[in-house]
């Protein structure tokens, strides 16, 4: 492949090149070796480019990679994590390389260097908003060097039938690609061949090559490729603090003072409908069942306590005077004080239990807490991004009051970037005629009549 595209440069551009490389492979690392020889001015180097790079101090016109996909980089973590180059923005997940090498590659650009680097498509849209996959796809963008990615057929690789994609690299864009992306779908461009190789089926061949050069060059849209703004491939996880809310639309969160989080309570009594659990049975343990407080915390009641649950058991908190309990079909918490009873909203009762040990003061003893909460809960909404950020907030805004309609905080914001060729190069299926499916169904209740009938002859 290195020397392949050296000679396609020379072809056209009639110019003096200097080739590098490097491949860890032994096979491949052999083969370019015997060719170098053959090259002036030619220089291929054996060892892994990540935790040895042989070309440290040098710079490329053009670089080229065809990284391995999916390979774990644990058993060089320590040597990448401590790396001193500088080149790698962000560390991926250790079970999947190819990002490092992307990295590695884009630091061998010169000024205006440009370079292609084959991958799978787990480099397109692989980790979520804030992961290292995500910001080193918005690093990269944010940089604007990524002039397009091109997605080649199945079956195109002698190892592999996956869809493969070229991204295109280019520090030098011209004025009219800047800070823009082209996706260019060539998975169609491509002849059957007449007996596979391996898991190769496919072919680019010279016509559709040239057709997909051309696509590149003119850098407009047409039927299988689209130029977008960059921050298209952006989105915004927004992340927020929903307050649910009982039947009448109340939360507890009403019922606290500002400086308060939630209500505290000292219980004198917990039943869950089926046992309960009083003062009595919180200082005192069955010495027939039990060798001491602590077996009896650990093996009674901990477990006790951990299987509380308000929404799924009738569970009541007894304090002086009062009883709590959270009434499932109107979704809140109720306080029965003598014969009057209060909704207080929606929220959640939280029971803890804890063994003290002895002190001067006092002997082991288990306490059990109670208190009331608000009931939040942490939520993400995927929204789409624009680079002006007030326009970017006031989308944020629009997205909530349309499709969140209960009280809600805002949490942190994190951006991230995807390049989903599905998403821009879907073509549903087109649906039947309604006229047509139901001739059919006709067709087929008569087909049953005439069964029927037979049937009965």
């Amino acid at each position: 492949m290195l020397f392949g595209v050296e000679d396609r440069i020379n072809e056209k551009f009639k110019r003096l090149t200097q080739t590098y490389g490097q491949d860890w492979n032994d096979a491949l690392f052999a083969l370019a070796k015997i060719e170098s020889r053959f090259r002036p001015d030619s220089k291929i180097e054996h060892g892994n480019t990540l935790v040895d790079d042989k070309f440290y101090n040098d710079e490329f016109d053009v670089v080229i990679a065809n990284p391995p996909y999916g390979v774990s980089w644990k058993g060089y973590q320590k040597d990448i994590q401590n790396d001193k180059t500088e080149r790698f923005q962000y560390l991926p997940s250790i079970s999947d390389g190819q990002l490092l090498f992307m990295q590695h590659l884009i630091s061998k650009l010169d000024s205006n260097g440009m370079g292609v680097v084959v991958h799978n498509g787990s480099t397109l849209f692989s980790g979520d908003a804030g992961s290292a996959e995500s910001n080193i796809r918005k690093w990269m963008l944010d940089s604007d060097i990524v002039e397009a990615v091109i997605q080649l057929p199945t079956d195109e690789f002698f190892n592999t039938g996956i869809y493969t994609y070229l991204w295109v690299l280019n520090k030098n864009k011209q004025p009219q690609h800047q800070d823009k992306v082209m996706l260019i779908n060539a998975s169609e461009k491509f002849t059957p061949l007449k007996k596979s190789k391996g898991s190769k089926r496919k072919e680019v061949d010279e016509k559709n090559r040239f057709d997909i050069v051309a696509t590149l060059t003119a850098y407009q849209d047409n039927d299988y490729a689209r130029v977008f703004d960059k921050e298209y491939f952006y989105f915004n996880k927004q992340a927020i603090r929903l307050t649910n809310i009982d039947e009448q639309g109340n939360s507890f969160e009403a019922q606290l003072k500002e400086d308060k989080k939630s209500e505290k309570l000292t219980p004198h009594k917990i039943s869950n409908g089926e046992r309960e659990l009083t003062d009595f049975d919180i200082k005192k343990f069955d010495a027939d069942h039990f060798d001491s407080l602590g077996d009896y915390f650990i093996q009674d009641i901990k477990p006790f306590i951990a299987s509380l649950d308000y929404k799924e058991q009738p569970l009541v908190i007894t304090t002086k005077g009062t009883q709590y309990s959270f009434d499932n079909d109107q979704e809140t918490l109720i306080k029965q004080t003598g014969q009057t009873s209060e909704s207080l909203g929606c929220g959640k009762m939280v029971i803890k239990s804890s063994l003290k040990k002895a002190t001067k003061t006092q002997p082991g003893r288990i306490e059990i807490t109670a208190e009331l909460t608000p009931d939040y809960q942490k939520d993400y909404e995927i929204i789409p991004f624009h680079k002006d950020e007030r326009e970017n907030q006031s989308a944020i805004d629009s997205f909530m009051a349309k499709y969140i309609s209960k009280p809600f905080a805002y949490l942190e914001n994190v951006v991230g970037v995807e390049l989903n060729f599905n998403k821009v190069f879907y073509k549903p299926e087109k649906l039947r005629a309604v006229s047509d499916i139901l001739a059919d169904i006709q067709g087929l209740d008569e087909q049953l009549k005439n069964l029927e009938q037979g049937l009965d002859l």
